[in-house]
């Protein structure tokens, strides 16, 4: 089991084609499905709404040989930063997920700097908030990185990104 954290899903797209991997399951961040549930977004999260965001990525850690574009370490970066959460809250929140952190066998952080911000309709634009979800997730990284097995920044084109994936999983 293992994670490719990446702002667009293109790394993992081409994971998927690649024979190495033919024995994995992908899964992918399903904001807009949870945003058309009623389930508020960005900065405007609520703790009921990034709980289920959480429990979506734990059930993805039940699963065997998973690859998937986003972990707990992103939905306690996205509840650190929610205007709505008190700083109680958000505190016990990110002691509570940050215990599943050991689940994951490899997290593969590839930085936002250089890509174009998408507008899919339901992710923010706002170049600050992304640069503040950014450093969010590498402050957390930093703070409990250890308990995961692997944790490695990758970058470069799609294709360098998949073969240093390769090589630091010897696949």
């Amino acid at each position: 089991m293992w994670y490719n954290e990446c702002r667009k899903n293109y790394t993992s797209e081409r994971l998927k084609r690649n024979k190495q991997f033919k024995d994995y399951n992908f899964a992918t961040e399903r904001s807009k499905y949870l945003s058309n549930l009623g389930i508020p977004l960005n900065t405007d999260s609520t703790l009921k709404g990034q709980t289920v965001f959480l429990a979506e990525r734990c059930a993805e850690l039940m699963q065997d040989n998973i690859i998937t574009d986003r972990t707990v370490i992103d939905v306690m970066a996205f509840t650190m930063n929610a205007k709505s959460i008190p700083y109680q809250d958000k505190e016990a929140f990110e002691t509570y997920a940050n215990e599943f952190i050991r689940e994951y066998d490899y997290i593969f952080y590839i930085s936002p700097y250089g890509l174009e911000i998408e507008d899919n309709g339901i992710r923010e634009t706002d170049e600050h908030y992304r640069d503040l979800i950014d450093f969010t997730i590498t402050t957390l990284i930093k703070r409990y990185g250890h308990r995961c097995n692997v944790v490695e920044k990758i970058s470069g084109s799609t294709e360098e990104r998949i073969q240093q994936i390769l090589n630091i999983t010897g696949l």
